[in-house]
């Protein structure tokens, strides 16, 4: 990954020397790197002259999919760590599966930077499991994705999501000029999120609940996005897990008649907002993010 840093610091600084600058490399190591990297792609990623290097085209395209790699990889260790840290000595929060893998991670790096002594672990569960670890006061923090919040637990919006239809390009729906609507969606077999999650209780509240039986059940977004990729069938699932498959190509965002089906991640707890200490803390960088700061 250290060549990946490097050619996106390349493109960011204008020159391969201040780009090694920026990741701390050498600059006869800087060379060699991105000589190994070429040949490892197939391709040239610089224009080298006695005036300096440039980007290709090609490597004007690779550093877009590189950020893209890097930010996953930043994602994987934020995470990973929030799951490892020992469970008696840190402050643990829950959040379903949408909220951990594409907006918990920031959160949790944001904490960090605010208080470096602050060890957090993340569970994650679906959204009833959270709203039962709430209730049992295994957690004093949980974020969920269902319009399903017991009227005893209190919460506030941390985010404001949107359900996509998405389907393979080779579905009748990826070409249809019309759009679907949410009868027939309602009557079409989908793969579908596990009962208990929050998306499937959004479609429960917003499409009904007699609807066609799914085609399978997942309990994770990567597994539908995969199978939808592999031309199983349609779903319906967050924007936030499937952006990068569209941007891909892997399958198509299919319009609804209905419009969009806008729903509210929201945090929950039991009695008084936290006022102090890292749950305080995490509301308060939950609501930075959701005013984009």
């Amino acid at each position: 990954m250290s060549s990946l840093a490097l050619l996106v610091g390349i493109a960011d600084h204008g020159s391969l020397s201040a780009g090694a600058r920026s990741v701390g490399m050498a600059q006869s190591n800087a060379t060699r790197a991105m000589k190994t990297l070429e040949r490892r792609l197939g391709f040239p990623l610089l224009d080298r002259a006695t005036t300096g290097s440039k980007l290709t085209q090609e490597g004007v395209l690779t550093v877009e999919w590189a950020r893209d790699a890097l930010q996953s990889l930043n994602t994987l260790w934020t995470g990973a760590q929030a799951l490892a840290a020992p469970a008696d000595r840190e402050f643990t929060f829950a959040a379903s599966m949408t909220v951990a893998e594409h907006l918990a991670p920031t959160w949790i790096g944001r904490l960090h930077e605010a208080d470096p002594r602050i060890k957090t672990r993340l569970r994650v569960m679906n959204s009833s499991e959270v709203i039962a670890a709430v209730q049992n006061r295994d957690v004093a923090l949980g974020f969920v994705e269902t319009p399903d919040v017991p009227q005893y637990l209190s919460s506030a919006t941390v985010w404001t999501d949107e359900l996509v239809l998405i389907a393979p390009p080779g579905h009748p729906w990826a070409t249809r000029p019309e759009p679907v609507t949410l009868k027939e969606l309602a009557a079409t077999h989908l793969l579908e999120r596990e009962a208990g999650s929050g998306t499937r209780a959004f479609l429960d509240e917003r499409v009904g609940t007699a609807r066609a039986t799914p085609i399978v059940e997942f309990n994770s977004n990567s597994a539908i996005c995969q199978s939808v990729s592999a031309g199983m069938g349609p779903a319906v699932l967050s924007r936030l897990a499937v952006e990068g498959s569209l941007r891909m190509g892997s399958f198509i965002q299919v319009p609804l008649r209905e419009g969009n089906l806008v729903r509210d991640l929201q945090a929950i707890w039991r009695g008084p907002a936290p006022a102090e200490g890292p749950a305080a803390m995490l509301l308060g960088i939950c609501a930075q993010a959701r005013s984009g700061f």
